[in-house]
């Protein structure tokens, strides 16, 4: 009776999820929702965009391979997720031709050797990879990574091709927090600007509009969940409302005066909310802690946005939050299966 069983019985741990979709598929997947942007900030900024991604990816897949093969692991350097973290990398890097190229080398290397195989690789990582790669190189090379912010390359065939007609040089956010007089702050780009992508910005958040596209096409294969996404910009948005009125220089200070879109569609709220606050490993199981997580994204991003000195909070309140998954997971965790009156079941 024994050689009729031919399966083995595999025992592993917690959480077990009932799916066809594999690991490899699903990085590949993501990979492919997030090619359009980064096809558009280079027809946008030029060449150097495409350059400065294809460094980051061959680095974050050359560390991989030397890892696995100095560790002797099974060589996963073709499994679609040393691709995405070298290309989250790069979407992560202002879209100018000044960026020195170790700049994004040194950002993947340390995000496949420190943030994933240091902790064990795929799978046990506490944070998220290229945000950590990114968080690095940003305070070891801080005028690089927040300074030389680009016009477009090619902006008089993008402006005779699409009818805008002005660009800031400065982001966005920098005008709307850091500029004092209101000719600056006429010169914001209008909501079109941001929705399609005709401003200054990191290579992966110039195009609100295809980071949109690339998210729900991963909600609707089910390979991200919408609790996250939905609750970070909805979070974003309400107090950007609320308090994004006092933050504004050169402006009459005021509750409620905020400009929420503006909030939402500059800067990297869409690239996180869609791709970085839904990583599978570094965000939490249950309904409600995918709520809570989401929430606390968009109340630290607000905070430091408003706040704080730099401009942007989104890959810091996103490895923020990362941390207190193991707490939100307790907080929340479900009821095991025949035992009743357990606290906390989602």
């Amino acid at each position: 009776m024994a050689d009729t069983f031919t399966s083995d019985l595999i025992v592993s741990a917690a959480p077990h999820i009932r799916t066809r979709l594999s690991m490899p598929r699903a990085m590949w997947f993501v990979s492919a929702a997030l090619l359009p942007s980064i096809a558009w900030a280079g027809f946008v900024f030029g060449v150097y965009v495409i350059l400065v991604t294809a460094v980051a990816i061959f680095a974050a897949m050359l560390t991989e391979l030397c890892i696995t093969c100095a560790l002797k692991r099974p060589v996963t350097m073709l499994d679609g997720s040393a691709f995405l973290t070298g290309l989250l990398v790069a979407c992560n890097m202002p879209a100018a031709g000044v960026l020195p190229l170790y700049v994004p080398i040194t950002a993947s290397v340390f995000a496949i050797a420190v943030a994933k195989h240091a902790f064990g690789g795929i799978g046990q990582n506490w944070i998220n990879p290229a945000l950590a790669g990114r968080i690095f190189v940003f305070f070891a090379w801080l005028p690089a990574m927040t300074g030389g912010w680009a016009v477009p390359a090619n902006f008089d065939a993008v402006s005779s091709a699409t009818g805008f007609d002005a660009l800031s040089t400065a982001t966005p956010l920098n005008i709307l927090k850091f500029g004092t007089l209101a000719a600056e702050h006429s010169a914001l780009p209008s909501y079109s600007d941001l929705f399609f992508g005709f401003v200054p910005g990191c290579i992966g958040e110039v195009s609100a509009l295809l980071l949109i596209a690339g998210g729900l096409v991963l909600i609707a294969l089910k390979i991200v969940n919408w609790e996250i996404p939905l609750a970070y910009i909805a979070t974003a948005a309400l107090l950007s409302w609320v308090f994004g009125g006092l933050a504004v220089s050169g402006q009459v200070p005021a509750f409620f005066s905020g400009d929420p879109l503006y909030h939402i569609l500059s800067g990297g709220i869409m690239l996180g909310a869609f791709f970085m606050a839904t990583d599978w490993v570094t965000t939490p199981m249950t309904f409600k802690g995918r709520i809570l997580f989401g929430i606390g994204c968009g109340i630290i991003t607000i905070l430091i946005r408003l706040t704080g000195h730099n401009v942007e909070g989104v890959s810091f309140a996103i490895v923020l939050m990362n941390i207190t998954v193991p707490l939100i997971e307790k907080l929340f965790r479900r009821r095991r299966f025949g035992v009743s009156g357990e606290k906390g079941a989602a």
